[in-house]
């Protein structure tokens, strides 16, 4: 009786191994390659699934995540000779997991080889100086090369980054003499240029200073010459009615009389003026004419 229970109790126990070994959980993202006595049976996407003991087992495990692979630093000879260090970073995904397990034995190595010797290869075709502005062709070069190269192991290279360009220490010093010098010119010219334009800012606005000057100074001699226009008209209209009125006066009655008078007063007050300024007397060349001349102012008086 005790050697049944042993019996049943060995055999229940192989069963519950059998069951444990042979029941699998599959996670998400995850795909397994179930292999029957060796060869490819199936691919086993997430869920529970179970196998036949002892025949089936799971042979390979693939993520199908994106993955993102360090490209270790490797040395590359641009077209003028020089070396570089260049590293980056490869992002690829697993499509089928069955080409992935038995179209190469280690895709990821591969793959990064594969990312190496492009890069060298895309690197050797510029210059120092181009490749630190051609990144975005450099990466889209290695993705296309690489990707190309893993379709038959059922890998998708969806792009590539290059992280790092490292030169040689001699260059790097003589690249940062050369942006030094650059950033100095740079400088200079915006310095000259800035200079250039006061200078021309000043020049315009004493041109413009010059300018308002000479149209005030024209403005102030238009008006002056206004203002002694209308002066001169202002006296010549009121001498040609002072003398309009004189001469209403003299062709009035008594104007002719009067007008004489006033010229007998005029020449003498006129001659007195004259007899006083030294102590040599001057007479008259001719003396009837004075007399003629008084005589006339005292009839004008008498009458």
């Amino acid at each position: 009786m005790d050697g049944a229970l042993v019996f049943f109790g060995a055999v229940a126990f192989v069963v519950i191994v059998a069951i444990v070994k042979t029941a699998v959980i599959v996670p998400q993202k995850t795909a397994y390659i179930v292999e029957r006595l060796g060869r490819y049976r199936c691919t086993l996407d997430a869920g529970f699934h179970v196998l036949v003991p002892f025949i089936d087992r799971i042979a390979y495990r693939h993520t199908l995540k994106e993955q993102a692979i360090d490209v270790p630093p490797q040395e590359c000879i641009t077209k003028d000779n020089i070396a570089v260090s260049v590293d980056g970073i490869l992002y690829m995904q697993v499509m089928d997991p069955a080409k992935a397990s038995y179209g190469i034995g280690n895709y990821l190595f591969a793959t990064t080889q594969l990312a190496q010797t492009t890069m060298r290869s895309e690197m050797g075709k510029l210059d120092l100086d181009r490749s630190f502005e051609e990144r975005t062709s450099i990466n889209a070069a290695i993705v296309a090369a690489v990707d190309k190269a893993s379709d038959p192991w059922g890998i998708k290279v969806t792009r590539y980054e290059i992280k790092n360009i490292t030169p040689p220490r001699t260059i790097r010093d003589a690249m940062e003499k050369q942006m030094r010098a650059e950033r100095e010119k740079r400088a200079m010219i915006a310095e000259s240029e800035g200079e250039r334009q006061a200078k021309i800012n000043r020049a315009e606005g004493e041109r413009q200073q010059a300018i308002a000057l000479s149209e005030g100074e024209r403005m102030r001699k238009i008006n002056e010459a206004e203002g002694k226009a209308k002066e001169i008209l202002l006296v010549a209209e009121a001498q040609a009615a002072g003398i309009s009125k004189v001469a209403e006066a003299i062709c009035g009655k008594g104007g002719a009389e009067s007008v004489n008078m006033q010229l007998a007063q005029q020449y003498l007050t006129q001659f007195g003026n004259l007899a006083k300024t030294n102590n040599t007397m001057i007479i008259p060349g001719d003396l009837a004419n004075v007399a003629g001349v008084l005589k006339a102012c005292s009839a004008i008086i008498k009458s």
